[in-house]
Formats: structure tokens, C-alpha cells, sequence
């Protein structure tokens, strides 16, 4: 028997918006069809990720508490109901397998379905796919893993937390008193409706903002459309899976097209600025002169372009001075520093009042990556986009563009729709003299290809900062998800070969995150590792990626993410690794683990150190054996003066479409490097400037 997937998971037992967001995805939901038998499979083989185990002493349960005790089939399956159609298909695809008697073979087990193949079995199963030399089965695994993983341990609601977290000493959202903070207004429209204004600005994040901003102030009619929610500070409870599925593109779980990278990205107003980590890198100057002499760009050397970074800096009071940096940020200065490599605080977005004591807001910061919502990060939704609005912008969130107008090679204003908060789609034209597209890496050039753009480039030369993680057990509490995130980096390794190389940073971790992240080889040796939670810490190894991926549109004209890491990049992928090894070693940490399907551990007490560095090189790294994730997208819509080659002239309006300009991440010739926040919203301020 089959039915709809919105009456086989009860969305009830989300209860939070959440739930509420995947409701309004009717479209998707009603589209999707799972019969009894698939969620059977499913729960059974998240048990087998998430078992019961026998202990003497239990006495929150966390042992002998399963996935099935939480509904994670249910919440996965509304997770994915949320998704494109390919995305949907695809794991029914996975769920038909898990029904199949063929499931038992690829684990060289009995021939037999999920239900029927006992625990044992079922893991026996999931580490014969984490293994596999078949990509297509470490795929399955890794799809499996995280999504199950992420939720069981990061779920919680208005009312109850998450019942692991008490084991896990992770304190779950700050519940203190907050500041109120002001709120901005957005448009709603109940009916097809027609809007005119003089520029049209498509994206709310970085480049979007920062032009509102810049434009608005020079006397123009400003509409923005962002096609995420508005995720109030005053409404936001800080809870991993309710924000991650409101805010992020695809609910946080996006991949490329073999599911072997993570891929985050901000799909609310104020784009990733309203969830990044607050680091606010300058464009290094060495990467500017290779945009400017490998791309035609001479405006990178203008000293006027670089002073939209001073105007960007002053406007975000970015500064080094952090008064109190946390501990995972602590050890990597003190790693660097007992191993004689630079490293150096980072600039951040933030307003530091009362950040030097561990206060509540202090720890707070942690959770920014959520949301800020004690107003300390000053980006997009907490500066540029009230900038705009005060100057007349208006503001139109859940819209989405679906087509740039374009009349007489002209660009003459948008189409697309606005969704209710019951669900329903009101369809939209905005009238302009003028576009930008601020949809950032992945959705601009999607939103170009459907708007019958033909530049053989766009959508291609897609970069993505590869990132991988090196945690350790530390013998104090690390409290890795307390203090401002991301404030101490390691530059020693970024210019390894000419300007390539890697950047070692320290990343927020959360409970869901870890779920996520920590490899699985069992059950039980993965509800043990996660208990180390309060004492780990973590560092992340960025790459500045010289091969490229691309973007192509689905059957739906939605962006669909190519990208395989290539041996040129994989190998500072490792040496970064191995450094970061050697950091953990040198700061103090007591065991070092390295994050592999077939995890490696490293004991300074017994084990040798430069032995285990070696190791790094002989473990396969091929996709979906290991964890890599990207939080910056970059290029697709590259720039510079020779039109067969670069979408965008170096003013940043299109070779192709007068009046059509891009201010996001596409732009960038190359990798940046360095986080872009700081680079795209200069460029948009540069952009923005020419415009007049």
C-alpha cells in the first residue's frame, strides 16, 4: 500500500518551525511517495547505526536508547520530503534497496531485506558500504550516516531537549535573557501581484546587502527578494536542526552531485552572513595581482577598490581585538606557537562590548552560527540591510526569482513567485531599470541559465575551499561550542605551492555537528567517541582549491553541484591534516583522531608521532571515505576583460545583458583563499559604485 509521504511521518512530533516549514512544502511533500515497507527498512537500519547497547549503570538511558526511540526515520523522511524532486528520488531510490534481499548481499550477509537481517548483520552491512571500493555504496552509507547522526543527537523542540545531551554534557541553547533588537519589515503579497522600482537586487546575503545599502543611500527605489525566511533574533530558540532546516540551503543538507561534500550555505535574509563564523579576511593582495594579470581585472590594483575595503571594515567594526578568545581557539595559538609557525588573530564583524568575561553572551557567541542574537556580528540583517530600508529598499523574503526579464538585450526586471505561510505560491513581476543577481555561487548562474543567458561559462570554473576537520581529546573541558567561533588562524601552509595552500582555523561544534562529523565503524564505538564531547577540539584545514567544478540545471532548472576534488588540491588537503596533527600534539591534546571511515587514533603516551603524521598519506581518500565539507562557493560567474572567457565585464555588468549585474561570490576569478565575506561585500561596494 502506498501513501503520501505528509500522512506516513507524523510532522507533529517536530513541533517547532521546523516542522511548520516542511508542512508548507506541500508541493515537494505530496510529491513524495514511501510505502510501510520503505520506512521499515529505514528505521531498521537506523537502529543499526544507533543501537541499544547493555550496561550495567544507564541511568539517563542513552545506552539502551535507540533511533527508533527518537522517530529519526520519521524526521529524516520529512527532512528529505523538504528536498528537489532528484534529491527526493534519489533516496527512494536508497529506500527500495533497503526493502531489497539484496541489501544482505552487499554487506555479505544472508540474502535477505533490512527487517528481516538481525543488528549485527545490519552494521555488518553499513561497514562493508563505508569500505567499499564501489563509490556508489560509500554514498549510500555516508547519506545514511549523516543525516541520521546529525539528527539524533542535534534534535530538539520548544519543549524538550534533546534527551542525549545530558550524557553528552552539551548544554543545548543559552536560555538567558537576550537584548531586544530591532526588526525590520518585509512585504507580503496575498495575489499574482506587479511591482516597479529603479533597481531589482536578487539575494540578501554579502553582495545583496552591501549594494541595497550603497544604492538605497544614493536616492534609488530598492526592492531586495530573498527566497529564504526572515529568522528573527526574537523568535529564535538557537536550536541546531530547527535553524539549520529554516536557514540553510536545502535544510543543511546539500551535497555535490556524489554526495562526497557537505555543502553550507545561508538560504535566509542576510545570506551567510546571518550564520557564518564572523571572519572578515582582506582579499590577500597576491591573490588580487593574479585576478588582475590572469583576468584582465585592473580594478583589483585600483587603490579605489581597495578602499572599499576600509569602508567595509569601518561600517562592520571589524577588528583583531577580541578580548577572550575560547579554548579550541587557545590551543591552536598555542600549537602554533610551540611549533614556531605564525599564527594570528582574526579580523571579525563584531561589536566586542562586554565579550571579555565568559558570560552568558560570551558563551553565546558559540551559537551564532544560528542566528545572532544578541547583535554583536554586524553583516547583512544586523547593518546593510537596515541601512537600506531607512533609506526606502524594501524587503521581500520566501520569493524567489525564477527568471530575469530581458527585453532588446535589455534587463528589465524579474519573475518568480513569493510562498505564503501556508504554502502557497503567488506569482510576481518586478519591473527595473536595472538587475543585480546576488544569489551567490550556486543559484546565480542557475538563474542566469534559466533567464536563456548563453555565455558558455557560466555556471563553470566553481570553486569551493575543500575543508576538512582534525579533532583531539584535550584533558580539560574544551566546551567547543561556547565563545566566539572562529577568532586564531594558522598561516604558515597557505602559500605551499606559488598561491595555493591551506589555512588552518578552528570551527563551532555543535551536538548535531558532531553527529555528523565523527566516524562510524559501530555502534557502540560511536556512542563512545561522541561522549568525548565536552573535551574536544577541533581544527579545520581550508584549502584554496586551484581545479575547478561546475553547476548545471536539473530537469527542474534547479543548480546541480559537479565537483571531484582533484589529486593537485587532495595532496594540501593531507599536508594540512598532518599539520594539523602535529598542532593538536603540540597544544597539549591527549589523543588525536583522525576522521576517516577507518578512523586512526593517535596517543602521545604510546604511539609514535611523526608515524601516525605518515599515515595521513597511505589512507585512501577517495569520496565518501571521509568528511569534507565547503561553506564557501566562489566563481561560476567569473569577471574580467576578455568576453570569450569571463560572463562579467570587470564592472560587473554582463557581456551579454545591458543592465544585468552580478555582485556575489560568482564573480571571483579564482578561490579566494581566505573566507570571502569581507571580499564579496568589497566587490559589491565596487560594483555598486560603477553603477552610478
Amino acid at each position: 500500500m502506498v501513501f503520501h509521504a505528509k500522512l506516513v511521518f507524523p510532522l507533529e512530533k517536530l513541533g517547532d518551525k521546523f516542522a511548520d516549514l516542511l508542512r508548507n512544502k506541500k508541493a515537494y511533500i505530496c510529491a513524495m511517495l514511501v510505502t510501510q515497507e520503505q520506512i521499515a527498512g529505514l528505521a531498521a537500519m537506523c537502529d543499526a547505526l544507533l543501537p541499544s547497547i547493555e550496561r550495567e549503570e544507564d541511568p539517563d538511558g542513552y545506552w539502551r536508547r535507540t533511533a527508533s526511540d527518537l522517530d529519526i526515520a520519521d524526521k529524516m523522511l520529512a527532512v528529505v520530503a523538504g528536498l528537489p524532486k532528484e534529491n527526493q528520488d534519489e533516496f527512494i531510490d536508497l529506500l527500495d534497496f533497503l526493502k531489497s534481499p539484496t541489501l544482505g548481499l552487499s554487506g555479505f550477509e544472508p540474502l535477505k531485506p533490512a527487517t528481516e537481517l538481525t543488528i549485527a548483520q545490519r552494521q555488518s552491512v553499513l561497514q562493508s558500504w563505508s569500505k567499499s571500493p564501489i563509490s556508489s555504496l560509500r554514498q549510500a552509507f555516508m547519506s545514511l550516516k549523516r543525516l541520521c547522526c546529525f539528527i539524533y543527537f542535534g534534535y530538539s523542540n520548544a519543549w524538550v531537549d534533546n534527551p542525549n545531551w545530558k550524557t553528552l554534557g552539551y548544554p543545548g541553547p543559552p536560555k538567558g535573557e537576550r537584548p531586544s533588537l530591532p526588526e525590520m519589515e518585509t512585504i507580503a503579497i496575498h495575489s499574482k501581484s506587479y511591482l516597479t522600482c529603479e533597481v531589482v537586487i536578487v539575494g540578501s546575503g554579502a553582495g545583496g546587502s552591501v549594494a541595497a545599502a550603497h544604492l538605497a543611500k544614493q536616492g534609488l527605489d530598492v526592492i531586495v527578494v530573498e527566497k529564504g525566511p526572515y529568522v528573527k533574533e526574537s523568535e529564535n530558540g538557537l536550536r541546531e536542526t530547527e535553524v539549520i532546516g529554516n536557514a540553510y540551503e536545502r535544510h543543511g543538507a546539500l551535497t555535490t552531485l556524489d554526495g562526497a561534500m557537505t555543502i553550507f550555505a545561508g538560504s535566509c535574509l542576510g545570506g551567510g552572513t546571518t550564520i557564518n563564523w564572523s571572519g572578515s579576511f582582506r582579499t590577500p593582495d597576491y591573490i588580487l595581482e593574479e585576478w588582475a594579470a590572469n583576468h584582465h581585472n585592473p580594478q583589483f590594483l585600483d587603490p579605489a577598490y581597495k578602499k572599499c575595503f576600509d569602508t567595509i571594515e569601518q561600517k562592520m567594526q571589524v577588528s583583531t581585538n577580541l578580548p577572550l578568545h575560547n579554548l579550541q581557539n587557545k590551543a591552536l595559538k598555542r600549537g602554533a606557537e610551540k611549533l614556531g609557525y605564525h599564527a594570528a588573530p582574526i579580523p571579525l564583524n563584531m561589536n566586542f562590548d562586554g565579550l571579555d568575561t565568559p558570560n552568558d553572551t560570551w558563551k553565546g557567541m558559540g551559537f551564532s552560527i544560528l542566528g545572532d542574537v544578541y547583535g554583536k556580528k554586524q553583516g547583512g540583517q544586523r547593518y546593510f540591510l537596515p541601512e537600506a530600508t531607512a533609506h526606502g529598499a524594501r524587503i521581500l523574503v520566501n520569493t524567489e526569482a525564477d527568471q530575469v526579464m530581458i527585453e532588446g538585450g535589455k534587463a528589465t526586471g524579474i519573475r518568480g513567485w513569493q510562498t505564503d505561510k501556508d504554502g502557497l505560491k503567488h506569482t510576481l513581476e518586478i519591473r527595473a531599470d536595472k538587475v543585480i543577481v546576488a544569489a551567490g555561487a550556486l543559484h546565480t548562474p542557475a538563474l542566469l541559465l534559466r533567464s536563456g543567458l548563453e555565455h558558455e561559462m557560466i555556471g563553470y570554473n566553481l570553486y569551493m575551499h575543500p575543508t576538512v576537520a582534525v579533532s583531539a581529546v584535550y584533558p580539560e573541558r574544551m566546551d567547543p561550542w561556547h565563545g566566539p567561533m572562529m577568532s586564531t588562524v594558522c598561516n604558515e601552509f597557505s602559500r605551499l605551492d606559488g598561491n595555493y595552500g591551506v589555512k588552518i582555523e578552528v570551527p563551532p561544534v555543535h551536538s548535531g555537528m558532531l553527529g555528523l562529523t565523527l566516524p562510524w565503524m559501530s555502534g557502540e564505538q560511536f556512542k563512545t567517541d561522541i561522549l568525548k564531547a565536552p573535551f574536544l577540539g577541533s581544527f579545520i584545514v581550508l584549502t584554496r582549491d586551484k581545479y575547478a567544478g561546475h553547476v548545471t540545471l536539473s530537469r527542474q532548472k534547479r543548480p546541480l553541484i559537479h565537483y571531484t576534488l582533484r589529486d593537485y588540491d587532495r595532496k594540501h588537503l593531507q599536508r594540512g591534516m598532518q599539520e594539523a596533527i602535529r598542532l593538536h600534539a603540540a597544544a597539549g591534546a591527549e589523543e588525536v583522531l583522525m576522521l576517516h571511515n577507518e578512523m586512526e587514533s593517535y596517543n602521545p603516551k604510546t604511539d609514535d608521532l611523526e608515524g601516525f603524521v605518515e599515515l595521513v598519506k597511505k589512507k585512501k581518500w577517495s569520496p565518501n571515505r571521509f568528511m569534507v565539507f565547503s561553506a564557501h562557493q566562489m566563481g561560476t560567474c567569473r569577471m574580467g576583460g576578455e568576453k570569450h572567457r569571463h560572463p562579467i565585464r570587470p564592472d560587473g555588468e554582463s557581456w551579454e545583458v545591458k543592465g544585468l549585474y552580478v555582485t556575489d561570490a560568482s564573480l571571483f576569478p579564482e578561490s579566494s583563499g581566505v573566507n570571502p565575506m569581507l571580499s564579496i561585500q568589497a566587490l559589491s561596494q565596487y560594483v555598486a559604485e560603477q553603477m552610478k
